[in-house]
């Protein structure tokens, strides 16, 4: 007689692979620009900073008959530089136009220019302005005195001379 065979294990299956990782998501659609979005692309046009009195004592037309007549031409003038920008400005820009003395009494108008009113002195209200602005977006101020232009090189803004407002 033939002794018993030991039963043959069933065959082992070979391992299965783990599954394959399922594909990445889709990226989400970006995110419709919210309020700081818009302020931030406000803060990217280039903020020019007017002299007043240095500008409208630039040229000899009266104004010292009457300043705060002669700020407001000025700002109204300003008023149209707005979106085309200023000499190798490009627009759209924001303006603040700093006065001083009587010209503080000019009215704020709704036209785009902001009146930044200086309660002393017109050229330390400007560097602060240039101190607050010039680390986060291009600082332009026109001026033409020179310890002024001194002080708004060294806190990292442009100068412009006044010339570089069109006359009419």
């Amino acid at each position: 007689m033939t002794p018993p065979q030991a039963p043959v294990p069933p065959p082992v299956p070979p391992p299965v692979p783990p599954p394959a990782p399922a594909p990445a998501p889709a990226p989400a659609p970006a995110p419709a620009p919210a309020p700081a979005a818009a302020a931030a692309a406000a803060a990217a046009a280039a903020l020019v900073i007017v002299d007043g009195a240095n500008v409208v004592g630039s040229v000899p037309d009266g104004w010292w008959r009457d300043r705060a007549g002669a700020a407001i031409r000025l700002r109204d003038r300003l008023a149209t530089l707005l979106e085309p920008g200023i000499s190798d400005i490009s627009g759209p820009v924001e303006i603040a136009l700093v006065v001083e003395g009587k010209a503080r009494e000019i009215p704020q108008t709704t036209n785009g220019v902001r009146i930044e009113r200086a309660p002393a002195s017109g050229d330390d209200k400007i560097a602060d302005l240039v101190r607050a602005a010039a680390p986060t977006r291009r600082t332009v101020v026109i001026t033409a005195d020179r310890g002024l232009r001194t002080r708004v090189l060294a806190l990292g803004g442009e100068v412009r001379g006044p010339s570089t407002i069109p006359r009419s």
